[in-house]
This record gives C-alpha cells, structure tokens and sequence, in this order.
C-alpha cells in the first residue's frame, strides 16, 4: 500500500420521506489506498451498501448526501470531490465507466436477458473506446472471458445469462467490470449466493486481478469467513456508523467495540449445532411415517435443437431417493449446478419431475397424496401446507404490495376459513416472530436491506403455518448474526408447530447449526447422506471433502516470523 485513492470524511446519508427523516449514514470517514482490499462488514442495515452507492453517486431515491467529503485522488494527482457532483452529470458517468466499477450481489439483475454476454461486454468495451472495432471488441471480450477463467469463453460468449451457472454469471459480471482496467472496484456481496467451492474461486480471481491490474477494493460483505481470506484492513459498521476501523489481524484477534466482538461471537457460534434445537432422532423399528417420501425421482431437462444438431438432454436430478420425516431438518448441499434446487422444485410441482414419485402424507397419516400428479386440482390445494423460501427476495415480492399485503395474501388465498380479524392477528404475530418491527406493515418492498426482505419472504412462507416447509438458500443474504437468529426462530416455529424443514443451502455452517440430516448432490446424483454429525465430522466421499475443505473460517492464518 503506497497512497491513498479515496478518502471517505464525515459522510452523512439520509433517505427523507413524508412519513420520516431516515439517516441511514451518520459520519462515516475511513481512507481506500491504492492495491489494498478494504471490507466493510456490519449487520443488514448498517449502511455498508448505502455507503458503496453514496460513492458512485448511485443512491436510490429519496436518498442524498446530506454532507461530507467523498475525495477520490486521481493516477495524475488531481483530487476530485464526488460527494459534490451531481449524478446525472457527464464527469461523474465517466468516472463510473473509466475509474469505478461495480460488481453486485445478485448478476441476474445486472445482466440483460434478452442479449448474448458477448453483446453486454461489447457494449461496455465500446463505451470505454469508442474507437475500437467490432472485430476488436470481440477478440477483447474472449480475453475477458479467459482472464475471469471462463471455460470455453469463445463458444460462453454466445450464450444468454440464463444459461449460465451462478458462479458463471458472476464471472460474466466481473469481466464486465474489470474491462476498463479501473482504480477502484466495489464489490458489494459478490460471493453470497454462491456455492462455498465457486465462492472459493471467486475470492481467487479477485486477488488475481488485483494482483493483475493494480486496482483497490471495497469489499462489501457480511461474511467474516470471506473477510479474513481477502482483506488488508476492515472498517466494522453499526446503524450507519464506524464503530472500529485497522488492520485486520489487529480487528480479528484483538475487537475492541462490543458490536465487532458480538459479529465474532456469532460467527463462532453457528460452528455448532444451535441451543435451542431439540435434536430430532427416529428411533429403529418406529411406526412414523415420512412426511414427504421420494422415490427414484428424475428430472431431464431437453435443449432445442441446433441447426445440424440433434436434440440434447441434460438430467439435472437422476434417480432421488429420500425420505423427510415430520419435525426434523434436512439439508441438501451440493454445488451451484448439482440439481439440490432442481430437487425442491420438483417436490413442489414447480418443475415437474420426468419420472419417479413423491408423496405425500397429509396429517391425518392415512392418506397418499401422488404429488407427481401435476394437476393444479391436485396440487394447490396442499399449498397452504408445502411452502417454499425463494432464494432470491427481490425477485420473489410484489414491488406493489406493502409488506402486510404480502404477507397476508396467501391467507386469503390458502386458508380461506380465516376471517379479516383472524388474518390480521396473524400477520402481526408472524411479523413479530421474524423480527419485523409493525411499523413496516405499510412499507414497500424496495424501502428494506436485501436482509430484511428476506425475513419479509420467510414470514410470508410461515403465515399458513405449514407442515413443510422448502428452504432453497433462505439465510444466504441474511448477515451472520441475524443469520443465527433467523435459523432460531425457524427452530422455535419448528418446535412449537412440528414442521419438517428441507434446507438447500451452500453453507455447511448453517447445515451444522440447523439440520438433522444431510445428504449431498453431485451432478443430480446423492452421493452422501446421512446424521449431520457423521457426514460433516467424518464424510466418506471425496467430493464432500472438497465441499468442506472449501468453507471460509474466520480465522487469520498465523503470522510468520521472520
């Protein structure tokens, strides 16, 4: 680290509104120097975002900078004051397109459906030399691709971003980003919807580029397992402010504030099975009957056809066996591409499976009911009792709903017996169970963190109070801390109600803190399974060895002496 390249001095955010005036930033100051790799860490909304966009002068309305200094030093010595420009202007877009770049949490939302990734490429390639050729774009594009290690990136550089992998289409995004060689790059949760091995390569490439391109960066995270693996230096926030800033070794081992000691606390915590989980044990020769049995479910997926080319398949889940009993948690963990989300939409008729059958045992225990029977007759009436924990927030809420809408919609829809009273009564309680304070009941979905959105979607999945429930990576934008207390209250619900939950996650964190049984995919095939403690403390198979051997650990390696 040699000079600084941005000074952050005394920032402060505020989102006003007709209802309130909400500071979301208040004095933050902390200094970026050139070829370092800052992280900024703090709980779902502390402001670690909203600071990132005040940066790049990409606040969403109402927000604004209410004061402070953002000074941006540049390669010739001018020092510029971002905080004083307007966003609109011609100077600051071009510091977005030649000194800043961004990669974002979720690069569905970043990448355009409708056009190949070479023709995304192209055109960033084109706003950063207008001069260049389409020839010259292209060849340059493939570059970026190799230079991100995209496997076969002159055949990739056709395709759309739906027919990528997550950790592809980040990788497409990240190419995209470093095509202007900048100084700067934020990175705002770049790794959290990814499998622990694609976030391990991830984290690699990042180091690689920078290493490559000299660049800095801001790396946005809640994850102190991806912090101690990439950062120099770590700025901790709560509620808007800096409350510990230095070196990370000095942040790790040493925390002086509670907030930074209570995000280390929390994380070490989630090492180990969950206090307040009763652990769930079928006993030999039991007459319980599985909630939820599958037998050889397959599900094949069939590509178009290309010109000359015969019709191709591809079987994303080959030939599942397993059974879900009622009150316990089975995770199912796998690579991003191993069918572990392909399964849980299958149970749910979402993508009906090629073949196979799944049942399941209504709570009267003497009735089958064929879910592999797709007719919506069939299906949705069991609904109320089978719900599912969508992965992506943002994606799965109504823009134009309030929060209280949202929640209460599957009530009027599903458990039509309810009334106005009794519905209302129960979206406050299941609001309050998630940690949903009632103001929010009138607020939209775009005015809360991506952590908080979350919690909405887990309300609205619980509000029917089911007997199953699909959890596809639903504590994967959840911060640590609130990570843990999530899991808790699902466990409390679990408890209280005897739900059976089936958790598809990356994180074998979560899988030790909240599951009963594990069973792990690998290209569609369950090639592990069994009691969390014999897969996770002593697996038998390679590739969940690698799958464990890739988890981030926030612990710093031990210093060498020299």
């Amino acid at each position: 680290m040699s000079d600084k390249i941005l000074q952050v001095k005394n920032l402060n955010v505020s989102f006003p509104t007709s209802m309130e005036h909400f500071h979301a930033v208040k004095n933050v100051s902390f200094d970026l120097y050139r070829g370092e790799t800052l992280s900024v860490i703090g709980e779902s909304g502390s402001g670690k975002s909203v600071t990132s966009s005040a940066i790049m002068q990409l606040l969403d309305k109402p927000g604004r900078i209410d004061s402070g200094e953002i000074l941006y030093t540049t390669e010739t010595g001018d020092v510029i004051d971002i905080a004083q420009m307007d966003p609109r202007s011609k100077s600051m877009r071009s510091l977005r397109c030649f000194n800043f770049s961004l990669v974002s949490q979720e690069p569905m939302a970043a990448l355009s459906p409708v056009h190949t990734v070479g023709d995304q490429i192209k055109e960033v390639l084109c706003l950063v030399d207008p001069s260049i050729t389409k020839q010259q774009a292209h060849m340059r594009a493939i570059e970026l691709l190799e230079q991100v290690q995209m496997p076969e990136p002159s055949s990739l550089i056709n395709k759309y971003s739906f027919e990528l992998s997550g950790g592809q289409r980040q990788r497409v995004v990240i190419a995209m980003a470093i095509a202007s060689r900048p100084d700067i790059l934020i990175a705002d949760e770049p790794t959290t919807a990814l499998d622990v091995t694609t976030q391990a390569e991830i984290l690699d490439l990042f180091k690689k580029l920078q290493d490559e391109i000299g660049m800095a960066i801001l790396f946005i995270t809640h994850d102190l397992g991806v912090v101690a693996q990439i950062s120099d230096r770590v700025v901790v926030m709560e509620k808007g402010e800096v409350v510990e800033c230095g070196n990370i070794r000095q942040v790790f081992e040493r925390p002086e504030h509670p907030y930074t000691q209570k995000l280390m606390e929390a994380t070490r915590s989630l090492e180990k099975p969950s206090k307040v989980k009763v652990p769930y044990r079928l006993q030999e020769g039991s007459n319980v009957r599985p909630i939820l049995d599958l037998n050889g479910v397959t599900k094949v997926f069939h590509k178009p056809a290309k010109m000359f080319q015969k019709k191709s398949t591809m079987t994303a889940v080959d030939n599942a066996h397993l059974k879900l009993y009622p009150g316990e948690s089975l995770g199912i963990v796998g690579e991003s591409g191993s069918g572990k989300s392909t399964l849980g939409r299958a149970i749910l008729g979402m993508s009906p499976a090629t073949s196979g059958t799944i049942q399941y045992v209504d709570e009267k225990g003497n009735v089958d009911i064929e879910l592999s029977d797709y007719k919506r007759v069939v299906r949705d009436p069991l609904f109320a009792d089978l719900r599912l924990i969508f992965q992506d927030p943002w994606s799965s809420l109504n823009p134009r709903m309030t929060v209280f809408d949202i929640i209460e919609e599957p009530l009027i829809k599903l458990r039509t017996e309810m009334n106005k009273a009794e519905r209302e009564e129960r979206v406050r309680n299941i609001m309050k169970w998630v940690g949903l304070p009632p103001q929010f009941s009138s607020r939209y979905p775009h005015a809360f963190s991506g952590g908080q959105r979350q919690r909405i979607v887990i309300a609205r999945a619980l509000v029917t109070i089911p007997k199953v429930v699909i959890a596809d990576e639903a504590t994967a934008a959840l911060d640590v801390s609130l990570r843990s207390q999530v899991l808790d209250l699902l466990i409390e619900f679990q408890n209280v109600y005897g739900t059976a939950f089936i958790l598809i996650t990356h994180d074998i964190a979560t899988v030790k803190y909240f599951c009963d049984r594990v069973l792990v995919l690998q290209h569609g095939k369950i090639v592990e399974q069994g009691a969390v403690e014999q897969v996770i403390y002593h697996p038998e198979q390679a590739y969940t060895q690698q799958l464990i051997s890739a988890v981030p650990v926030a612990e710093l390696a031990p210093e060498i002496s020299v």
